[in-house]
């Protein structure tokens, strides 16, 4: 996703789910696989909200093969920066598990 409209509509229709260093918003639709990654100028510098959204990126990746049909937005929360790949992993999956965007359940 590129376009401000399509962040916009997700924003306004789709649900919720906040962590410590990541926000979903998701709009569950069939047949639809969309994703969008946003780092604020709260995060940082480039360099630091271009590494926030790679992380976000690679677990995005990590979980791919378990999600429902939908669209997906990722926030990048200021505390992302500071907190361990075991962390983060765990405030993802917790996220998505709130929202119900797994299709099974994961074994940690």
């Amino acid at each position: 996703m590129k376009l401000h409209k399509e962040f916009q509509y997700i924003y306004r229709k789709g649900k919720d789910a906040h962590s410590d260093s990541v926000v979903l918003f998701f709009l569950p639709a069939n047949e639809i696989h969309k994703v969008g990654f946003t780092a604020t100028k709260k995060i940082g510098n480039a360099v630091k909200r271009n590494r926030a959204k790679r992380r976000l990126r690679a677990l995005f990746l990590e979980f791919s093969p378990l999600l429902k049909d939908g669209t997906y937005i990722f926030v990048a929360k200021q505390a992302i920066n500071d907190v361990t790949y075991k962390k983060l992993k765990n405030d993802f999956q917790k996220i998505l598990n709130r929202l119900n965007a797994l299709k099974k359940e994961l074994d940690v």
